[in-house]
């Protein structure tokens, strides 16, 4: 199977450009995506396009990951509402250490003659003056065509308007294109379906100053089975990096996926074969409750993500909470096991805690009718044991070994609360 093969049966394709299916069958070529330097980190979102990145590799073509060093001075107006807040050359520069480095999980950047190869756009357009730019770059251009552009004419039509700053982007990303072109004979670049405009602007570009032909692949925009955006929570943005969120809550956003949609993210986020994809959905339709798509999907995830140890231990905490006896460890195997569950600490309290007012203060419910309620309708778990009375007072004897109390909220939200004494 080849790579443009292997991109479609796992749905990654959304469209393409005319002829990039036989420019990526006739032997290796070099492809980029760029990815937007705002945060130190990726997240979630930005697994498609690294996953496309890697399938190239696999295949034996030349990836390219474009950091957007230059154009993340600027921002890009597709998808957004309004303007974004401009970040400073050193804040461009330390995120894009840190998005190398999660790459580096999935892209071989040292061996091979197809090893990956990271680049930032600042080097060239940072180097670029207005008036080149405005003759060699903005005369391919019509202002009528980037006026007709969906997203242009949103952020026309919206209360903010656009800035000549963003309304600019096309023509830097496009420029993008061509430089990685003449560099790296780059002939084939991929992002999200929401980049089709950026992506043809650039192989346009390139088929007027270099009359050479270059190809554009789009990835689909992802949305969850019930509607909402992939990759958010009530906790907000799930992150690669481990410090932004812990590989077990990364473990625990997989695990949760809609049954409707485990399947299809076994493809989008794994290398798992498609034989292998058959035979876990085979298992999960015959024996939905034990959820097997979700636990594959989320060790694959999180092991590619963040190593098999952090992987196995996510694992290990989760089957501890939903399936061990918690009673029989000792507090200092919890803090163990449960090292990157979200804890708590609490005061010490010689009168102990009224259970409605804890869970209010350690942030796991809004208020205390909202406890109430939980509590009334059997949601509330502490150490295992249903809670019935929302007048329940919890005593530091209660807690396992005096130190800790494990309280799950309805079937997979769990919290570490630490008792501080003085």
């Amino acid at each position: 199977m080849d790579l443009y093969g292997e991109l479609a049966w796992r749905g990654l394709v959304y469209d393409a450009t005319e002829g990039a299916r036989e420019a990526l069958s006739r032997g290796p070529l070099t492809g980029y995506v760029g990815f937007d330097p705002t945060a130190a980190s990726l997240h979630v979102g930005s697994l498609l396009p690294i996953m496309a990145l890697a399938h190239m590799q696999r295949h034996g073509h030349v990836p390219l990951a474009l950091v957007g060093g230059g154009t993340g001075l600027i921002g890009d107006p597709s998808g957004k509402t309004v303007e974004r807040q401009l970040l400073t050359p050193e804040q461009v520069q330390a995120n894009a250490e840190g998005i190398r480095r999660q790459l580096a999980r999935f892209l071989d950047f040292e061996r091979g003659a197809n090893r990956a190869r990271l680049v930032n756009n600042a080097d060239w357009l940072t180097m670029l003056g207005a008036i080149d730019f405005m003759r060699d770059v903005g005369k391919h251009f019509t202002v009528n065509a980037m006026l007709a552009r969906e997203s242009v004419k949103r952020r026309i039509e919206s209360e903010e308007g656009i800035s000549y700053t963003e309304f600019s982007y096309t023509l830097l990303q496009a420029y993008d294109y061509l430089v990685l072109h003449d560099r790296f004979a780059c002939t084939l670049q991929m992002g999200g379906s929401d980049q089709w405009g950026n992506i043809t602007a650039g192989m346009d570009l390139i088929r007027r100053v270099r009359g050479a032909r270059a190809h554009g692949l789009v990835l689909p925009l992802i949305t969850t089975a019930a509607g909402a955006k992939f990759g958010k929570t009530e906790a907000g943005t799930v992150w690669l990096d481990p410090q932004s969120t812990k590989p077990y809550e990364f473990y625990q956003f997989w695990l949760n996926a809609d049954d409707r949609d485990a399947v299809k993210y076994l493809k989008f986020f794994t290398f798992l074969t498609a034989d292998r994809i058959a035979e876990i959905e085979r298992a999960s339709v015959e024996a939905p409750e034990k959820r097997h798509a979700q636990r594959e999907l989320a060790r694959e995830v999180t092991r590619t993500v963040h190593g098999e140890a952090a992987a196995r231990d996510a694992e290990a905490a989760t089957e501890t909470l939903f399936s061990g006896d918690l009673t029989r460890m000792s507090a200092g195997e919890l803090l163990r096991v449960f090292a990157d569950v979200p804890s708590k600490v609490v005061p010490h309290a010689a009168e102990g805690w009224r259970l409605t007012s804890l869970l209010t203060d350690v942030g796991l419910t809004s208020s205390n009718s909202e406890a109430t309620r939980l509590i009334r309708s059997g949601g509330i778990y502490v150490n295992e044991r249903r809670i019935a009375d929302e007048k329940e007072r919890l005593s530091a004897d209660q807690a396992i070994e005096g130190q800790l109390f494990v309280i799950r909220k309805g079937k997979r939200e769990n919290l570490l609360v630490r008792i501080e004494r003085g």
